[in-house]
């Protein structure tokens, strides 16, 4: 029976004219991850990351501390959704991120204002009205998501590793695991502000069909050094 670990990129540079990048403390948390695989994976996983610069970064950070001659394949279906797209329709401004990032900081509660933000985004991305206003609309994403989760299902049902390991985004494991329970639109972006960078969610495969074991798994994090735990 295979366990698919979904994991969450490494902290990366929210704010800065490139976020697809790991900040010092995103490295640090890869390399803590792979610190970890090394201790609980008995034998070299089969690896999937999206191709997104933080996805390969977090990747190579984490197999080099525990399997650095893994394989890693690349596959664009795990890569997250345009956030900066998603904030800048609600809110024309945050087109430059630096605005975004200056309006946090000011605020006395930075993660509830940005939290507030998100949420408005999210809403208008998924309400339905302004779907032709996105370069990848909700319904599109959601299916693209459900498609990389099941075609992942269907090969390692044929191949039968051990283990599975992807690397990829917040956004991204929060459809997987909405899918799996069925989640509305609004519960599963609720999902993707709760997941820390580097946590593992768990899948078990039953036949060629996920089940969730665990969500957000970061304690591995927190128990080493929880000034490394992020959300942003």
């Amino acid at each position: 029976m295979t366990t698919i670990y979904l994991i969450r990129h490494g902290q990366a540079s929210f704010g800065a004219e490139s976020y697809d990048k790991l900040s010092e403390k995103g490295e640090l948390q890869a390399q803590r991850l792979g610190q970890y695989f090394k201790n609980i994976l008995k034998e070299s996983p089969y690896v999937v990351a999206g191709s997104m610069h933080r996805h390969q970064q977090t990747a190579q950070l984490a197999l080099a501390e525990c399997f650095p001659h893994s394989q890693v394949v690349t596959d664009s279906q795990w890569n997250e959704f345009n956030h900066q797209q998603v904030f800048a329709q609600y809110e024309p401004r945050f087109n430059e991120p630096h605005l975004l990032k200056s309006d946090v900081a000011q605020h006395v509660n930075p993660r509830a204002y940005l939290a507030k933000i998100f949420e408005g985004a999210i809403k208008r991305w998924t309400g339905g009205e302004y779907h032709h206003e996105y370069e990848e609309s909700w319904p599109i994403f959601k299916a693209r998501v459900e498609t990389a989760l099941q075609d992942l299902c269907d090969e390692l049902a044929q191949t039968k590793p051990r283990y599975a390991v992807v690397f990829t985004s917040g956004g991204v494991i929060s459809v997987a695991a909405g899918k799996i329970l069925e989640l509305n639109p609004n519960r599963t972006f609720a999902l993707n502000w709760a997941i820390t960078n580097t946590s593992m969610t768990t899948l078990r495969l039953v036949g060629n069909e996920p089940q969730l074991l665990s969500l957000n798994e970061h304690h591995f994090i927190k128990a080493d050094d929880s000034e490394l735990l992020t959300w942003i």
